[in-house]
């Protein structure tokens, strides 16, 4: 087992929550140990994001990005209805799909839902998509490899 490969593939997934599926596939990982790296890479930026995502947003996002944007944009408006339909279980199932897990965090964080509710939320969509995804990158996978 090649560790390089496993940490490229669980990095990978901190930021695309795709690229744990296709990467662990690619590299010829077990269906069962993608699925794990895949959910842990998602993991880990949710939790350092939950943790650290409004300081973050402080020192960096303020200081760089606040005055430049609008704050009434079409993608806020969009995120805002997601948010009034289908709530926190909303966003977080539409994180690994959708958004990226970084993003998905901010988002309800922003919302100042209670940490442990992000952590369960995002978890339950981690390893539901990680189960979805993997399966259909593994089985279709021959369609990827040989064009």
């Amino acid at each position: 087992m090649d560790v390089a490969k496993i940490i490229s593939i669980y990095l990978l997934s901190t930021l695309k929550f795709f690229s744990g599926p296709l990467g662990g596939y690619l590299a010829g990982l077990n269906i069962v140990l993608t699925m794990g790296i895949t959910v842990a890479g998602m993991m880990t930026s949710v939790l350092a994001f939950t943790y650290f995502g409004e300081w973050i947003r402080r020192r960096i996002y303020n200081r760089y990005f606040l005055g430049k944007r609008k704050i009434f944009n079409r993608r806020n408006r969009r995120v805002v209805r997601v948010w009034k339909r289908y709530g926190p279980v909303g966003i977080a199932a539409l994180t690994p799909v959708i958004l990226m897990p970084i993003g998905g965090t901010l988002i309800l964080t922003s919302f100042s839902l209670p940490r442990k509710k992000i952590m369960r939320y995002m978890l339950v969509s981690a390893v539901f998509w990680a189960i979805i995804e993997t399966i259909m990158v593994y089985s279709f996978g021959k369609f990827l490899r040989h064009p």
